[in-house]
């Protein structure tokens, strides 16, 4: 079993600046990726962000390209979001999941965190 816990979130002015992060425990050896989602009210689950292990190999979503940064700690088994630029249209509940290979599809995690709230305002 896996559990992951997110952290960091918060709110934020227009502009500013956070740091998601997801604290992997339990049998982490099964994971070999990690994404980031977000669901905003009104809206379906939006793939945001992923890190497959294999190469530390990255992918994101056009509206965050070249403002958010994922990045891993094996040593820690923990991942972070590094969220930059922040627009009130990134607010939204930000999740955190893993499973054997980061992908934009979320039918591809086997383990979710329960969620942390970032609101972004205006």
């Amino acid at each position: 079993q896996v559990q992951l816990v997110e952290s960091g979130g918060g709110l934020v002015q227009a502009g500013g600046s956070l740091r998601l992060s997801c604290a992997a425990s339990g049998r982490t050896f099964s994971i070999y990726g990690m994404g980031w989602f977000r669901q905003a009210p009104g809206k379906g689950r939006e793939f945001v962000a992923s890190i497959r292990w294999s190469g530390d190999r990255v992918y994101y979503a056009d509206s965050v390209k070249g403002r958010f940064t994922i990045s891993r700690d094996g040593a820690e088994n923990t991942v972070y979001l590094q969220m930059n630029s922040l627009k009130p249209e990134d607010t939204a509940v930000y999740y955190c999941a893993a499973g054997a290979r980061g992908d934009y599809n979320p039918l591809a995690y086997d383990y979710w965190g329960q969620g942390t709230q970032v609101t972004v305002s205006s």
